[in-house]
């Protein structure tokens, strides 16, 4: 089974080649000197790329180093269209984008197929945007590589963890946490918001609502993981909606951070 791609010609562009030319144009704005780290996982906004894609470029940039030895890329995002109890699989064994198809990976996906917050619902990733928009951006820097796509529903920090160790690896797989911000709040308070939010993250801190971040439930997985392997978080880059496609009544705040370094 193929998942088609669901927000093409809404959230990007729909057209294979204008997509690759918009998505290297946000990976060219990085800084050079940013390239080359050895990053484990990284937290991005899922925005519509006019608002949230120059942050996102800054992020996935960052991989450009070691874009030959990731292999398995572990895409967890919130689940926004459909309640979920778990962590939830698709049924489809290809995920689709205007640039190409991308393999499920199966071996991967067998590793916690067992775990009891692990379910299938080809209904909860059928019109996810959240997972879709990171795949052009990975697929222009990484070229091949499999998926392993986990929408996250109502679950526990431990409960995330505990799949993200079951795939952790090593420098072969990558994990992405796609998460926004603050929603629809006025610039200045957008602001405080997001401040104490990036604070938290990379204090190590859960978050306790989802109006700091729609994907706190997948991001709090991750610090605990990464805090069992002795990887500390990073801030990469901050923004929002209004600062780049204008309008400052309402936004919606994006961060980019990453964790790198070898496990403690």
């Amino acid at each position: 089974m193929l998942r088609p791609p669901a927000v093409a010609g809404a959230f990007y562009p729909a057209d294979g080649a204008l997509l690759r030319q918009t998505v290297t144009a946000f990976l060219q704005q990085a800084a050079p000197e940013d390239w080359g780290a050895e990053i484990k996982a990284l937290i991005v906004p899922h925005a519509g790329y006019v608002y949230s894609g120059a942050v996102a470029g800054r992020a996935f940039a960052l991989l450009a180093g070691q874009a030959r030895s990731i292999r398995r890329v572990v895409l967890l995002g919130p689940a926004h269209n459909v309640p979920v109890r778990g962590l939830a699989l698709p049924m489809a064994d290809k995920f689709a984008t205007p640039i190409g198809e991308i393999a499920i990976d199966q071996a991967a996906v067998a590793k916690i197929a067992h775990m009891p917050q692990v379910v299938v619902s080809e209904e909860a990733h059928a019109l996810e945007h959240s997972l879709e928009v990171q795949l052009p951006f990975l697929q222009s820097v990484l070229g091949g590589f499999t998926l392993v796509p986990l929408a996250v529903g109502q679950c526990s920090a431990e409960e995330v963890a505990d799949v993200l160790e079951a795939l952790w690896g090593g420098p072969e797989t990558l994990i992405v946490i796609s998460s926004d911000l603050s929603q629809h709040l006025p610039h200045e308070a957008a602001e405080r918001v997001d401040e104490e939010t990036v604070t938290r993250i990379l204090h190590g801190e859960p978050l306790y609502c989802f109006e700091q971040a729609c994907g706190a439930l997948p991001i709090n997985g991750l610090m605990l993981a990464a805090g069992r392997h002795g990887l500390a978080p990073k801030l990469v880059a901050r923004g929002n909606s209004g600062e780049a496609a204008g309008g400052q009544a309402r936004v919606v705040g994006y961060a980019a951070i990453e964790f790198d370094g070898h496990d403690a």
